[in-house]
């Protein structure tokens, strides 16, 4: 069985209702970064034995908050015994603004992967039903009002989360299936 994780910090629940939209499609554990940026002992092991992780985070001032960046720190004793090597790797973002620059968090989540030496998977979906409305390729970015509620997250930005889950579902086991 193909062992997804997707692991994320939210602080006001919009980026754990995209996590769980994103582990279903991925049919992944979910592991939540604290709101003191840790994870614990629990959370690291499952991540050490994924085969693929996906990072999730809202972009604050235009990058991950402060407690994804100190869990991706913390990460480096996986980097160290490149640990996450080889793992497929995926991400996805959701800010109050149209662009709010979720880009440069896709980015982070790319940087992070790469340290780790593993296989960043971008997005592929997107249709006149409002899936990846956004048009965003290197990950998902989703995003809903300042005022707005988790209940009220765009249903195509949703459904954009699920099907990249799919997306690196298929990928993973594609990739284990050869070893």
């Amino acid at each position: 069985m193909t062992k997804m994780v997707v692991v994320f910090h939210s602080a006001y629940g919009h980026t754990q209702r995209m996590a769980q939209f994103v582990a279903e499609g991925a049919q992944a554990s979910l592991v939540e970064i604290n709101e003191d940026g840790l994870v614990d002992e629990a959370g690291w092991a499952m991540l050490d034995q994924a085969q693929g992780i996906i990072f999730g985070s809202p972009t604050y001032m235009g990058v991950v908050s402060w407690q994804f960046k100190r869990f991706a720190d913390t990460s480096s004793k996986q980097w160290y015994s490149r640990g996450w090597q080889d793992k497929i790797a995926g991400g996805f973002t959701i800010s109050a603004n149209l662009s709010g620059d979720k880009l440069s968090t896709l980015q982070y989540f790319i940087t992070l992967a790469m340290q780790h030496g593993m296989i960043w998977v971008g997005q592929s979906s997107h249709s006149e039903e409002n899936v990846n409305r956004l048009g965003s390729y290197s990950g998902v970015m989703a995003q809903v009002g300042s005022t707005q509620s988790a209940s009220e997250i765009n249903q195509g930005d949703l459904e954009t989360a699920k099907a990249y889950g799919q997306r690196l579902l298929k990928l993973t086991q594609s990739l284990h299936s050869k070893h």
